[in-house]
């Protein structure tokens, strides 16, 4: 391979890193779908052999269309993209088909909600659950901090910054334990243009104890890695299954926001449901 030229990852022709003119009426055609399993091989992932089950949870806070008598509707947005679809959504083409909406009259909420049903699911290659709650309904969103024990006061120092799953262990011989840890130190950075991503990520397992120091810096590890937010999570989840073998997972991550939108992928086991949508502080 020629050192010079990035591995194929779906994104080439998205539109991110490139300036892009935004459309104000309705455009289906700028959502930009991306293969899951290109980045899958990456992990050793088999096609039709998913090792999770879980969602890619999107919020979006940028919404707005126009009504039959022109005048305007402002809203918030939920989608929900189960894992096992084929397709991800590049988040900068969501943003300019959203943005699309913006001088496009609809009858109603829940025209807007079936439009968007039907173009993200077509996009996603399976059925996208879509929520619209109008600014006049006096939606709200809740704060609230991530569940478990912090790792983030350790004491222990850290020098590498590319995934590094040799951090990674478990007790051998020990009694079973179920708990959940969180950090706030996970910073990955897009895969296309290399800009950062912040967020909080979340592990629960039953099984035999993990190391925390080796999780902690193995969650710092991510900081100058190139990927999207829901390939980091499964590259979390899959290492951490590899390496600890706790026998029942799950990992979820809330990333800040970023041009209106905020991405919060789950996948477990099948044993934990998926967590509240409660926003994480940076949020």
């Amino acid at each position: 391979m020629n050192p010079s030229v990035s591995p194929a990852h779906g994104a080439e022709s998205s539109p991110l890193g490139k300036p892009a003119d935004y459309c104000d009426t309705y455009s289906p055609g700028l959502l930009f779908p991306i293969a899951r399993q290109i980045k899958r091989d990456e992990i050793g992932i088999v096609p039709g052999r998913l090792p999770f089950v879980g969602e890619d949870l999107w919020n979006a806070y940028e919404l707005s269309w126009l009504n039959p008598r022109g005048k305007p509707v402002v809203a918030l947005a939920t989608f929900r993209v189960s894992a096992d679809s084929p397709r991800l959504i590049e988040s900068k083409s969501l943003k300019l088909y959203l943005n699309s909406c913006n001088q496009t009259r609809f009858d109603s909420a829940d025209a807007v909600r079936a439009t968007f049903a039907r173009d993200l699911s077509e996009a996603a290659g399976a059925p996208v659950a879509v929520d619209i709650r109008p600014l006049a309904s006096a939606p709200v969103r809740v704060i609230a901090p991530p569940p478990g024990e912090s790792l983030d006061e350790l004491d222990i120092d850290i020098d590498t910054y590319q995934p590094c799953p040799d951090f990674l262990s478990s007790a051998s011989g020990g009694d079973e334990v179920g708990e959940t840890l969180h950090s706030h130190l996970l910073k990955s950075n897009c895969l296309v243009t290399g800009q950062p991503d912040w967020g909080c990520i979340v592990v629960r397992y039953t099984g035999p104890a993990i190391d925390r120091a080796g999780l902690l810096r193995y969650i710092v590890s991510f900081r100058k890695h190139n990927e999207f937010h829901e390939q980091c999570v499964e590259r979390v989840f899959c290492d951490v299954l590899q390496r600890c073998k706790p026998r029942e997972l799950a990992v979820w991550a809330r990333y800040t926001r970023r041009g209106g939108l905020d991405i919060n992928p789950f996948r477990s086991t099948g044993h934990f449901p998926p967590p509240d949508n409660d926003a994480e502080v940076r949020q």
